[in-house]
């Protein structure tokens, strides 16, 4: 998500809005408590308050000011403030350099720049959408935005049903519609893709949408050590992707880009087979493109994503699986704190515990896709 998306979005927006600035702006607009001009006031204001976060670098807050419409402004006055302050944050993100974060309050306390693109999108469109809906007006926005919202903050939501759209699935997902056979949402929230510290590195969750870039031969918007990621990463963000077409992809548990913080430059993969499983275990598998092999960053990583898993009360622990040769990824698993298991032929295993070390995770406590290829090997995420 960027500035195109922002600027596909506030055209949208003024064009829906226009087309119904000769009624009755006092009143109230649908589903929220505002009436439509202080709903146009409110989509202004976030706008620019998204911008000015990422201007001034806010990491700890938001930056203490609020924008208001001057008195007596009309719904023209209303749709130009929308205008200049989509056109702000459009401005904004194209230039705030990679790897900029700030502050946001969910999930994690932050979000990069295209983090607040796709906010800003989602706030145009449904609110726009909710000013629309009380004056009488459609506000269906093209599916292409629809579609890039679902992945970038809404990966959790399941996929668009037979017969539905995009963005019927997004005002379902927002308490804003019915979908058939599903219950109407009465409490939702977005999702900010993780940014996890580990050293020189930081651990960046794919979205949905560059997963699948990822699997399909591309960049997933990264730039790579070496021009691409190896191929266990691929097969890794294809595995994530299906499970979000299926409608079983939980945020947090699918993978990760190892980013080099320095130059933002992505130097490796790594993430979970799948969210914890009925005993609580959940499985990790890794790999480094040729060139950062020997620094010691999948080590550095994987003890990161293994803290931050832990932190969730239903892992109770985490299984890493290498081919018996694969001596590189087992120096990795130790070296992160993992213990030798007993072996789940043709696999060694290598788990780490929140409780004592001298539990064991047997061979039917974790299922397996593969063993966590890392280093030497060819990966087998799936």
């Amino acid at each position: 998500m960027g500035g195109d998306q922002i600027d596909e979005a506030v055209a949208h927006t003024a064009a829906v809005l226009r087309a119904a600035a000769d009624r009755d702006w006092g009143a109230k607009a649908g589903g929220v408590d505002w009436s439509c001009l202080k709903t146009s006031e409110h989509i202004a204001g976030v706008l620019a308050a998204y911008a000015c976060q990422l201007t001034g670098r806010a990491t700890d807050g938001w930056v203490p000011f609020d924008t208001f419409l001057d008195e007596g402004t009309g719904p023209e006055g209303a749709i130009h403030a929308i205008e200049a302050a989509a056109g702000l944050l459009s401005a904004v993100v194209r230039t705030t350099p990679r790897g900029v974060r700030a502050y946001h309050s969910y999930p994690s306390g932050g979000a990069d720049a295209s983090g607040f693109a796709a906010m800003g999108v989602t706030e145009l469109l449904l609110h726009t959408y909710d000013i629309a809906h009380a004056l009488g007006v459609d506000a269906e926005p093209p599916v292409s935005l629809a579609e890039a919202v679902l992945s970038h903050l809404f990966p959790h939501v399941p996929p668009t049903p037979a017969g539905g759209t995009p963005w019927t699935t997004l005002l379902w997902a927002t308490g804003r519609g019915d979908l058939p056979d599903r219950a109407r949402v009465t409490q939702w929230r977005w999702h900010n893709p993780y940014a996890l510290p580990a050293g020189e590195l930081s651990l960046r969750e794919l979205t949905p949408a560059a997963a699948a870039d990822l699997a399909e031969g591309g960049t997933g918007g990264l730039t790579w050590l070496g021009g691409a990621p190896f191929g266990g990463t691929r097969a890794a963000s294809g595995a994530t992707f299906n499970k979000y077409v299926a409608g079983v992809h939980r945020p947090g548990w699918g993978v990760y880009a190892l980013v080099r913080t320095a130059d933002e430059v992505a130097v490796g993969g790594m993430g979970f087979h799948g969210p914890p499983d009925d005993e609580g275990c959940v499985e990790v598998g890794y790999d480094l493109v040729e060139p950062a092999r020997g620094n010691g960053y999948a080590t550095v990583a994987l003890r990161a994503l293994s803290a931050w898993a832990l932190t969730h009360p239903e892992v109770t622990s985490l299984l890493a699986l290498t081919t018996p040769e694969n001596v590189a990824s087992q120096k990795v698993a130790t070296g992160a704190g993992y213990v030798r298991l007993p072996d789940r032929t043709p696999h060694r295993a290598y788990g780490l515990h929140r409780k004592a070390p001298s539990r064991v995770i047997t061979t039917s406590s974790a299922r397996s896709t593969g063993p966590a290829e890392g280093v030497t090997k060819s990966p087998s995420w799936n």
